[in-house]
């Protein structure tokens, strides 16, 4: 029962848009509720260890991108950390997200970037307008920026969550 709610369309996008909220809005106070919904996540599949080496890559780099674009200016979290513990949990949240309810869409590598360029930007604007993150480029440079950067980026992530559920 558990494996198949997992891999549940609805109950992957409600599951990945409530703790997309919970790591948004609550930030570093909300990290324990955010770590639990993603352990709520690995309880609810049949193989923790190798849903941790499919999300592992995704992650990764998702991480990698954040840290570069606030390490060149684009972001500012108004940390002491590069990237803070709240976003790093929420590209987890993403890659269990992308392999599962955000699938099909990957089906389409066209569908991937046109989303790409318009809906992660999109969800970066209202991570600002809430307080999440800061743009000192100014909104309309760092919206060039990032979607320059995601019409490229989800389309590739999808191939990685791709390869690995190919692997496993």
């Amino acid at each position: 029962m558990a494996m198949k709610l997992v891999d549940t369309f609805w109950f992957n996008a409600v599951w990945f848009q409530a703790t997309w909220f919970c790591c948004v809005l609550g930030r570093e106070p909300w990290v324990p509720v955010a770590l639990l919904s993603l352990a709520l996540h690995f309880y609810l599949v049949a193989d923790r260890g190798l849903e941790f080496r499919r999300l592992l890559p995704v992650a990764l780099v998702g991480i990698g991108v954040d840290v570069i674009l606030t390490l060149s200016g684009v972001f500012d979290f108004g940390s002491a950390t590069i990237v803070p513990l709240w976003l790093i949990v929420l590209w987890w949240v993403f890659a269990a997200a992308l392999y599962r309810s955000f699938a099909k869409i990957g089906q389409s590598m066209w569908l991937a970037a046109v989303l790409g360029g318009i809906a992660v930007p999109f969800n970066y604007m209202v991570g600002a307008g809430l307080g999440a993150v800061s743009l000192p480029l100014g909104e309309m440079l760092s919206i060039a920026v990032l979607v320059a950067i995601w019409i490229g980026l989800l389309p590739l992530l999808y191939r990685i969550s791709h390869r690995m559920a190919l692997a496993a």
